[in-house]
């Protein structure tokens, strides 16, 4: 046996142990929501069903965690302004705490209205209903992850509802006008992150990386921009993040945005200023300034997200503990504490033993990303789910951070492929101008000798 062979052996055993590790954590999570569940609600009556969806709902947060934080952190990642490691401390505290302190102590139990609870009369179909979407849910998003692929988790449990509504009371239950909505997002949520994000790049690239002096060109430019991102990112929070806790309208909000965007105008244009001598007339040395902007957009991601789709876990899971506790049907339900914790954790959970793979994809291997093009993704999330919040169109996290990075590399793509027909054109006309001087060189030589 060679040296190679061996090599291979130890690494593929070393994969397979690191497999087995994540799967028994995984596997010990769950068994400690089973044992939990068993142990408080094991003397009620159908205690059985509810045990089921808490196990359901563990296993659909930790693939919610290890599926759709991808988002928030893969370009931060993928530029290289946060270490792996780093990012996923990061999200996973910021996930957990958006889901405890503002996950909201009321969700809709029907998620986004996709079918009329009303039409299933009898609370144990009604159950049952609620576990088969949880189940499908988590599954689906569990085989979405293994193959790499970043999909929406909103419109995963969306569809396990309506698959489980339609089985449950016909096709007559479903609200085929909000589906509309939802499907018309697949198109719209991709699209509106590639605009703005490939917007963001080409004004920063036209009035900062093209210019001769980078370093001047950034000293005016870029304390505009993240005090551009902290507005957006201020609202974003608000309007979405925060909504349990601080009720404003989006005017409010933009006004409370405006106030932390001015300070931090101030505050970022004083140290660029005092650290623009230190700073290269390079690309690297413009991109530094990005950095930390990328780390709190992706904590603010973060946190917006666990506060705002842990519902997709434990709003089901809510559903079934009060139709068991109640023996009854409501289309809004308070959430217990252990409930939101099981949701809180199991994205932490997730997120920590499977998001590398789906950061990977989103930070890397779509195209490449420094942190100018991955601050332009950010800006792209916050707008566009601002802009789609105010008009009333439903629009996937998951479709717009993707859109974003498909927007930056399609005009990567054009501005090289520009840049090299501008030099390719250059070189010939250099080529045609060297003929026409050989040529007169040759002329003139004749006349001399003449």
């Amino acid at each position: 046996m060679d040296i190679k062979t061996i090599e291979k052996i130890n690494k593929v055993t070393r994969k397979s142990m690191s497999s087995y590790t994540k799967f028994s954590l995984a596997l010990l999570f769950v068994a400690f929501v089973f044992i939990y569940s068993y142990a408080f609600h094991g003397n009620i009556e159908n205690n059985t069903f509810l045990i089921i969806g808490a196990v359901f709902g563990a296993y659909m947060a930790m693939n919610i965690g290890a599926n759709d934080v991808a988002n928030n952190v893969g370009p931060a990642v993928g530029s290289k302004a946060l270490t792996m490691m780093w990012a996923i401390v990061i999200a996973a505290i910021c996930e957990a705490g958006g889901a405890f302190i503002a996950g909201g102590e009321v969700v809709k139990t029907i998620k986004n209205g996709i079918i009329d609870p009303s039409l299933i009369t009898n609370p144990e179909i009604f159950i049952w209903a609620m576990t088969a979407a949880l189940l499908s849910a988590a599954i689906w998003l569990n085989f979405a992850t293994s193959v790499g692929a970043p999909v929406s988790t909103t419109h995963s449990i969306v569809g396990g509802v309506m698959g489980a509504g339609i089985a449950a009371a016909g096709f007559s239950i479903v609200n085929w006008g909000t589906m509309g909505k939802i499907v018309s997002s697949w198109v719209i949520s991709p699209v509106l992150g590639g605009v703005i994000a490939a917007g963001f790049l080409f004004f920063i690239k036209r009035n900062i990386m093209f210019k001769e002096d980078m370093v001047s060109a950034a000293k005016t430019f870029v304390p505009y921009l993240i005090a551009l991102m902290s507005w957006a990112f201020s609202t974003y929070l608000i309007l979405k993040g925060l909504k349990q806790l601080i009720h404003l309208n989006f005017f409010q909000a933009s006004l409370a945005g405006i106030v932390i965007a001015v300070i931090v105008f101030i505050f970022v244009k004083s140290i660029i200023l005092k650290n623009s001598a230190k700073l290269s007339n390079s690309r690297a040395s413009v991109n530094s300034l990005f950095n930390i902007p990328l780390v709190f957009a992706a904590a603010l991601l973060s946190f917006a997200h666990g506060a705002n789709d842990v519902a997709n876990a434990i709003g089901p899971l809510a559903a079934i503990n009060d139709a068991i506790m109640n023996a009854g049907i409501s289309s809004q339900v308070g959430i217990p504490i252990w409930v939101m914790a099981v949701g809180a954790i199991g994205i932490a959970v997730g997120l920590a033993l499977y998001g590398p793979k789906l950061i990977q994809t989103v930070g890397s291997e779509i195209t490449e990303l420094d942190q100018v093009r991955a601050f332009s993704i950010a800006m792209a999330a916050a707008f566009t789910v601002i802009v789609a919040s105010q008009l009333g169109l439903p629009v996937s996290s998951t479709h717009i951070a993707v859109g974003g990075v498909f927007g930056v590399g399609f005009l990567r793509e054009y501005l090289d492929s520009s840049e090299s027909a501008y030099i390719s054109r250059a070189r010939k006309r250099f080529k045609k101008d060297k003929k026409e001087l050989d040529a007169y060189e040759k002329e003139l030589h004749t006349l001399e000798a003449i």
